[in-house]
Protein backbone atom coordinates (compact mmCIF):
# COMPACT_ATOMS: atom_id res chain seq x y z
CA UNK A 1 0.00 0.00 0.00
CA UNK A 2 1.06 3.90 -0.79
CA UNK A 3 0.87 6.36 1.66
CA UNK A 4 -1.17 8.64 -0.61
CA UNK A 5 -0.62 11.92 1.23
CA UNK A 6 -0.40 15.32 -1.38
CA UNK A 7 1.92 16.43 1.38
CA UNK A 8 3.53 13.81 3.49
CA UNK A 9 5.30 15.00 6.34
CA UNK A 10 8.78 13.45 6.96
CA UNK A 11 9.25 11.15 10.58
CA UNK A 12 12.40 10.75 12.15
CA UNK A 13 12.69 7.68 14.37
CA UNK A 14 14.62 7.18 17.28
CA UNK A 15 15.91 4.58 19.64
CA UNK A 16 13.31 3.76 22.10
CA UNK A 17 15.36 4.41 25.06
CA UNK A 18 15.83 2.42 28.44
CA UNK A 19 12.68 0.89 30.22
CA UNK A 20 13.28 1.67 33.88
CA UNK A 21 9.96 0.91 34.70
CA UNK A 22 9.17 -2.97 34.46
CA UNK A 23 5.11 -1.84 35.35
CA UNK A 24 3.66 -1.36 31.72
CA UNK A 25 0.69 0.63 31.32
CA UNK A 26 -1.65 0.84 28.48
CA UNK A 27 -1.55 3.63 26.10
CA UNK A 28 -4.48 4.01 23.42
CA UNK A 29 -3.63 5.99 20.41
CA UNK A 30 -6.21 6.57 18.23
CA UNK A 31 -7.03 6.67 13.96
CA UNK A 32 -6.60 9.55 12.20
CA UNK A 33 -8.65 9.01 8.84
CA UNK A 34 -7.00 8.86 5.65
CA UNK A 35 -8.26 9.04 1.65
CA UNK A 36 -6.30 5.76 0.32
CA UNK A 37 -7.70 7.06 -3.63
CA UNK A 38 -9.85 5.04 -5.90
CA UNK A 39 -12.61 6.95 -7.89
CA UNK A 40 -14.71 7.53 -4.25
CA UNK A 41 -11.75 7.55 -2.19
CA UNK A 42 -11.35 4.57 0.58
CA UNK A 43 -10.96 5.27 4.02
CA UNK A 44 -8.40 3.93 5.75
CA UNK A 45 -7.66 4.37 9.67
CA UNK A 46 -4.04 5.30 10.63
CA UNK A 47 -2.52 4.35 13.67
CA UNK A 48 0.96 4.16 12.73
CA UNK A 49 3.07 6.69 12.31
CA UNK A 50 1.85 9.57 13.70
CA UNK A 51 3.06 12.61 15.94
CA UNK A 52 3.42 10.91 19.89
CA UNK A 53 4.95 7.43 18.77
CA UNK A 54 5.97 6.19 15.03
CA UNK A 55 7.69 2.99 15.82
CA UNK A 56 6.40 -0.02 18.09
CA UNK A 57 9.73 -2.33 17.52
CA UNK A 58 10.07 -2.13 13.53
CA UNK A 59 7.08 -1.77 12.79
CA UNK A 60 6.65 1.81 11.44
CA UNK A 61 3.29 1.68 9.75
CA UNK A 62 -0.48 0.40 10.19
CA UNK A 63 -3.25 1.09 7.82
CA UNK A 64 -6.62 -0.87 8.78
CA UNK A 65 -9.47 -0.35 6.55
CA UNK A 66 -13.35 -1.83 6.16
CA UNK A 67 -15.23 -3.27 5.88
CA UNK A 68 -15.94 -1.37 3.32
CA UNK A 69 -18.47 -2.18 0.25
CA UNK A 70 -16.39 -1.73 -2.93
CA UNK A 71 -19.65 -0.55 -4.93
CA UNK A 72 -19.79 2.47 -2.76
CA UNK A 73 -15.99 2.85 -2.29
CA UNK A 74 -14.21 1.95 -5.44
CA UNK A 75 -12.01 -0.65 -3.60
CA UNK A 76 -8.48 -0.21 -3.74
CA UNK A 77 -6.66 0.70 -6.81
CA UNK A 78 -2.71 2.10 -6.02
CA UNK A 79 -0.97 2.48 -8.99
CA UNK A 80 3.14 1.17 -9.10
CA UNK A 81 4.49 3.13 -6.81
CA UNK A 82 8.12 2.79 -4.81
CA UNK A 83 9.21 1.50 -1.40
CA UNK A 84 12.88 1.06 -0.13
CA UNK A 85 14.27 0.01 3.15
CA UNK A 86 11.01 -1.49 4.60
CA UNK A 87 9.06 -4.54 4.14
CA UNK A 88 5.27 -4.29 3.49
CA UNK A 89 2.72 -7.00 5.26
CA UNK A 90 -0.56 -7.18 3.80
CA UNK A 91 -3.22 -9.00 6.19
CA UNK A 92 -6.75 -9.32 4.74
CA UNK A 93 -10.38 -10.12 6.67
CA UNK A 94 -12.48 -9.86 3.60
CA UNK A 95 -11.89 -9.81 -0.34
CA UNK A 96 -9.06 -10.43 -2.08
CA UNK A 97 -6.08 -7.88 -3.57
CA UNK A 98 -4.01 -8.24 -7.13
CA UNK A 99 -0.08 -7.96 -6.37
CA UNK A 100 2.29 -7.03 -8.86
CA UNK A 101 6.33 -6.01 -8.57
CA UNK A 102 8.85 -5.19 -10.40
CA UNK A 103 10.41 -8.30 -8.57
CA UNK A 104 8.53 -10.07 -10.90
CA UNK A 105 5.84 -11.70 -8.32
CA UNK A 106 1.80 -11.61 -9.41
CA UNK A 107 0.23 -13.10 -6.51
CA UNK A 108 -3.37 -12.52 -4.71
CA UNK A 109 -3.81 -11.58 -1.22
CA UNK A 110 -6.28 -13.45 0.12
CA UNK A 111 -7.98 -13.16 3.82
CA UNK A 112 -5.82 -14.95 6.66
CA UNK A 113 -2.88 -15.82 4.33
CA UNK A 114 0.42 -12.79 4.62
CA UNK A 115 2.04 -11.85 1.44
CA UNK A 116 5.16 -10.01 2.57
CA UNK A 117 7.33 -8.12 0.39
CA UNK A 118 10.62 -6.69 1.10
CA UNK A 119 11.93 -3.72 -0.97
CA UNK A 120 15.56 -3.75 0.28
CA UNK A 121 17.21 -1.19 -1.53
CA UNK A 122 14.39 -0.47 -3.62
CA UNK A 123 11.16 -1.89 -5.19
CA UNK A 124 8.05 -0.38 -6.84
CA UNK A 125 4.64 -2.37 -6.72
CA UNK A 126 0.69 -2.19 -7.29
CA UNK A 127 -2.11 -3.20 -5.68
CA UNK A 128 -5.71 -3.47 -6.85
CA UNK A 129 -9.05 -5.33 -5.33
CA UNK A 130 -10.26 -8.01 -7.83
CA UNK A 131 -13.04 -7.95 -9.99
CA UNK A 132 -15.38 -10.93 -8.03
CA UNK A 133 -14.17 -8.48 -4.36
CA UNK A 134 -17.47 -7.03 -3.21
CA UNK A 135 -16.60 -6.04 0.67
CA UNK A 136 -12.57 -5.04 1.27
CA UNK A 137 -11.46 -5.37 4.80
CA UNK A 138 -7.64 -5.65 6.32
CA UNK A 139 -4.95 -4.13 7.23
CA UNK A 140 -1.62 -2.95 5.85
CA UNK A 141 1.50 -2.92 7.69
CA UNK A 142 5.30 -1.99 7.16
CA UNK A 143 8.38 -2.33 8.85
CA UNK A 144 11.62 -0.68 9.26
CA UNK A 145 15.21 -2.67 7.89
CA UNK A 146 18.01 -2.63 9.57
CA UNK A 147 20.88 -1.17 8.24
CA UNK A 148 22.26 -4.52 7.54
CA UNK A 149 19.76 -5.46 5.15
CA UNK A 150 18.25 -2.25 3.94
CA UNK A 151 20.70 -2.57 1.01
CA UNK A 152 20.14 -5.94 -0.06
CA UNK A 153 17.98 -7.36 -3.06
CA UNK A 154 14.11 -7.51 -3.33
CA UNK A 155 12.03 -10.69 -1.88
CA UNK A 156 8.69 -12.07 -1.47
CA UNK A 157 7.14 -14.50 0.94
CA UNK A 158 3.67 -16.08 1.17
CA UNK A 159 2.63 -17.84 4.18
CA UNK A 160 -1.04 -18.87 5.03
CA UNK A 161 -0.83 -19.94 8.99
CA UNK A 162 -2.75 -23.30 10.46
CA UNK A 163 -4.99 -21.57 13.54
CA UNK A 164 -4.05 -22.43 16.71
CA UNK A 165 -6.37 -22.63 19.68
CA UNK A 166 -6.81 -21.19 23.18
CA UNK A 167 -9.73 -21.33 25.55
CA UNK A 168 -12.46 -18.99 24.39
CA UNK A 169 -10.83 -18.43 20.72
CA UNK A 170 -8.18 -18.77 18.35
CA UNK A 171 -4.94 -17.32 16.51
CA UNK A 172 -3.67 -16.98 13.21
CA UNK A 173 0.16 -16.09 13.80
CA UNK A 174 1.57 -14.64 10.59
CA UNK A 175 4.82 -13.47 12.37
CA UNK A 176 7.39 -14.48 14.75
CA UNK A 177 6.08 -16.93 17.43
CA UNK A 178 3.64 -16.63 19.80
CA UNK A 179 0.73 -19.31 21.41
CA UNK A 180 3.47 -22.01 20.29
CA UNK A 181 3.20 -21.46 16.89
CA UNK A 182 5.86 -19.97 14.92
CA UNK A 183 6.07 -18.58 11.32
CA UNK A 184 8.12 -19.31 9.03
CA UNK A 185 8.74 -16.15 7.37
CA UNK A 186 11.82 -14.43 8.16
CA UNK A 187 12.27 -10.80 9.30
CA UNK A 188 15.31 -8.76 10.24
CA UNK A 189 14.76 -7.87 13.61
CA UNK A 190 12.83 -9.43 16.37
CA UNK A 191 8.97 -9.35 15.62
CA UNK A 192 5.62 -10.88 16.11
CA UNK A 193 2.78 -10.40 14.47
CA UNK A 194 -1.08 -12.12 15.18
CA UNK A 195 -4.62 -12.02 14.67
CA UNK A 196 -6.41 -13.39 17.78
CA UNK A 197 -10.20 -13.98 17.39
CA UNK A 198 -12.20 -14.41 21.17
CA UNK A 199 -15.36 -15.27 21.89
CA UNK A 200 -18.12 -13.25 23.69
CA UNK A 201 -16.90 -12.94 27.62
CA UNK A 202 -13.04 -14.44 26.63
CA UNK A 203 -10.26 -13.56 28.60
CA UNK A 204 -6.91 -14.23 27.45
CA UNK A 205 -4.03 -14.46 29.25
CA UNK A 206 -1.38 -14.02 26.81
CA UNK A 207 2.40 -14.94 27.13
CA UNK A 208 4.92 -12.44 25.64
CA UNK A 209 8.22 -11.91 25.23
CA UNK A 210 9.11 -8.85 27.89
CA UNK A 211 11.78 -7.81 25.71
CA UNK A 212 8.98 -6.61 23.09
CA UNK A 213 7.11 -3.75 22.87
CA UNK A 214 3.18 -4.69 22.00
CA UNK A 215 0.07 -3.05 20.36
CA UNK A 216 -3.38 -4.54 19.81
CA UNK A 217 -5.61 -3.11 17.42
CA UNK A 218 -9.49 -3.79 17.36
CA UNK A 219 -11.06 -4.34 14.29
CA UNK A 220 -14.40 -5.68 15.95
CA UNK A 221 -15.30 -6.23 19.47
CA UNK A 222 -15.74 -4.94 22.74
CA UNK A 223 -12.25 -4.94 24.65
CA UNK A 224 -10.31 -4.64 27.23
CA UNK A 225 -6.25 -4.63 27.32
CA UNK A 226 -5.43 -4.89 30.73
CA UNK A 227 -8.51 -3.78 32.09
CA UNK A 228 -8.48 -0.70 29.72
CA UNK A 229 -11.39 -0.09 27.14
CA UNK A 230 -9.44 -0.48 23.86
CA UNK A 231 -12.71 1.22 21.05
CA UNK A 232 -12.60 0.07 17.40
CA UNK A 233 -9.85 1.37 14.72
CA UNK A 234 -7.35 2.46 18.58
CA UNK A 235 -4.54 0.96 19.13
CA UNK A 236 -3.77 -0.13 22.63
CA UNK A 237 0.49 0.50 23.35
CA UNK A 238 2.25 -1.94 25.70
CA UNK A 239 5.86 -1.10 26.65
CA UNK A 240 8.87 -3.47 27.38
CA UNK A 241 8.96 -5.49 30.53
CA UNK A 242 5.66 -7.04 30.20
CA UNK A 243 5.47 -11.20 30.15
CA UNK A 244 1.84 -11.59 30.09
CA UNK A 245 -0.63 -9.17 28.28
CA UNK A 246 -4.42 -9.99 29.31
CA UNK A 247 -7.22 -9.61 27.03
CA UNK A 248 -11.09 -9.82 27.28
CA UNK A 249 -13.66 -9.20 25.13
CA UNK A 250 -16.21 -8.31 26.99
CA UNK A 251 -19.09 -8.17 24.76
CA UNK A 252 -22.11 -10.44 23.40
CA UNK A 253 -20.17 -10.90 20.67
CA UNK A 254 -16.51 -11.58 18.88
CA UNK A 255 -13.78 -9.63 18.76
CA UNK A 256 -11.06 -9.73 16.34
CA UNK A 257 -7.60 -8.24 17.35
CA UNK A 258 -4.36 -7.62 15.05
CA UNK A 259 -1.33 -7.93 17.76
CA UNK A 260 2.33 -6.84 16.46
CA UNK A 261 5.11 -6.44 18.51
CA UNK A 262 9.25 -6.24 18.53
CA UNK A 263 12.05 -5.52 20.29
CA UNK A 264 12.41 -1.66 20.17
CA UNK A 265 14.59 -0.23 16.82
CA UNK A 266 17.72 1.47 17.83
CA UNK A 267 18.36 2.83 14.73
CA UNK A 268 17.44 6.54 13.61
CA UNK A 269 16.03 6.61 10.55
CA UNK A 270 13.62 8.99 8.20
CA UNK A 271 10.05 8.14 6.62
CA UNK A 272 8.89 10.14 3.79
CA UNK A 273 5.96 9.07 1.98
CA UNK A 274 6.97 5.49 0.62
CA UNK A 275 10.42 6.05 1.49
CA UNK A 276 12.33 4.84 4.51
CA UNK A 277 15.99 6.26 4.46
CA UNK A 278 18.49 7.22 7.03
CA UNK A 279 19.06 11.06 6.31
CA UNK A 280 17.45 14.27 4.23
CA UNK A 281 19.60 13.37 0.91
CA UNK A 282 18.97 9.93 0.95
CA UNK A 283 15.04 10.40 0.85
CA UNK A 284 16.05 13.15 -1.70
CA UNK A 285 18.34 11.18 -4.09
CA UNK A 286 15.13 8.32 -3.75
CA UNK A 287 12.61 11.03 -5.28
CA UNK A 288 14.89 11.81 -7.58
CA UNK A 289 15.46 8.29 -8.95
CA UNK A 290 11.24 7.50 -8.36
CA UNK A 291 10.83 10.93 -10.72
CA UNK A 292 13.36 9.64 -14.06
CA UNK A 293 12.49 6.23 -13.99
CA UNK A 294 15.93 5.03 -12.26
CA UNK A 295 17.28 1.30 -12.09
CA UNK A 296 17.00 1.05 -8.38
CA UNK A 297 12.91 0.41 -8.51
CA UNK A 298 12.95 -1.33 -11.66
CA UNK A 299 8.87 -1.54 -13.77
CA UNK A 300 5.72 -3.27 -12.38
CA UNK A 301 4.25 -5.01 -15.09
CA UNK A 302 0.55 -6.51 -15.10
CA UNK A 303 -1.05 -3.85 -13.65
CA UNK A 304 -4.72 -2.83 -14.66
CA UNK A 305 -6.35 -0.22 -13.24
CA UNK A 306 -9.95 -0.01 -12.32
CA UNK A 307 -9.89 3.48 -14.03
CA UNK A 308 -8.78 3.57 -17.24
CA UNK A 309 -8.14 7.27 -17.62
CA UNK A 310 -5.61 7.38 -13.98
CA UNK A 311 -2.26 7.04 -13.87
CA UNK A 312 -0.27 4.52 -15.27
CA UNK A 313 2.35 5.38 -11.77
CA UNK A 314 2.07 6.99 -8.83
CA UNK A 315 3.92 10.84 -8.97
CA UNK A 316 6.06 11.49 -6.38
CA UNK A 317 5.03 14.44 -3.78
CA UNK A 318 7.31 17.33 -3.74
CA UNK A 319 9.77 17.67 -1.00
CA UNK A 320 9.61 19.76 2.24
CA UNK A 321 11.67 23.13 1.72
CA UNK A 322 13.16 22.70 4.84
CA UNK A 323 15.57 20.22 5.88
CA UNK A 324 13.98 16.89 7.44
CA UNK A 325 15.40 17.74 11.04
CA UNK A 326 14.80 14.34 13.53
CA UNK A 327 11.87 13.41 15.43
CA UNK A 328 12.37 11.26 18.47
CA UNK A 329 10.79 8.12 18.95
CA UNK A 330 9.30 8.05 22.95
CA UNK A 331 11.04 5.61 25.23
CA UNK A 332 9.58 2.04 24.90
CA UNK A 333 7.23 2.71 27.85
CA UNK A 334 3.47 3.63 28.12
CA UNK A 335 2.67 6.67 28.85
CA UNK A 336 3.07 7.13 33.09
CA UNK A 337 -0.25 7.32 35.23
CA UNK A 338 -2.83 5.62 36.19
CA UNK A 339 -5.12 6.53 33.12
CA UNK A 340 -4.58 5.41 29.91
CA UNK A 341 -3.15 8.08 27.52
CA UNK A 342 -5.24 9.09 24.47
CA UNK A 343 -4.18 11.47 22.59
CA UNK A 344 -6.09 14.16 21.13
CA UNK A 345 -6.96 14.66 17.82
CA UNK A 346 -4.64 17.49 16.79
CA UNK A 347 -1.45 15.68 18.07
CA UNK A 348 -2.80 12.13 16.46
CA UNK A 349 -1.39 13.48 13.04
CA UNK A 350 2.07 12.85 10.96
Amino acid sequence: MSNTEEHPVPVHCGDGGTDEDRHVPVEIITARDVPLGGPRAMTVHRTLPQRRRSLIGAWCFLDHYGPDPVSATGGMDVPPHPHTGLQTVSWLFDGEIRHDDSHGIHDTVRPGEINLMTAGAGICHSEVSTENTTELHGVQLWTVLPEGARHGPRRFDHYAPRPVSFDGGSALVFLGSLLGSMSPVPTFTPLVGAELRMEPGASLSLAVDPSFEHGLLVDTGEVTVGGVAVARTELAYTGTGADCLTVENTGSAGARIILIGGEPFGEDVVMWWNFIGRDDAEIRRYREEWKSHGDRFGETHGYLSHDPSGPARLPAPEMPETHIRPRTNPASVARPGNDPYRLRPEENHS
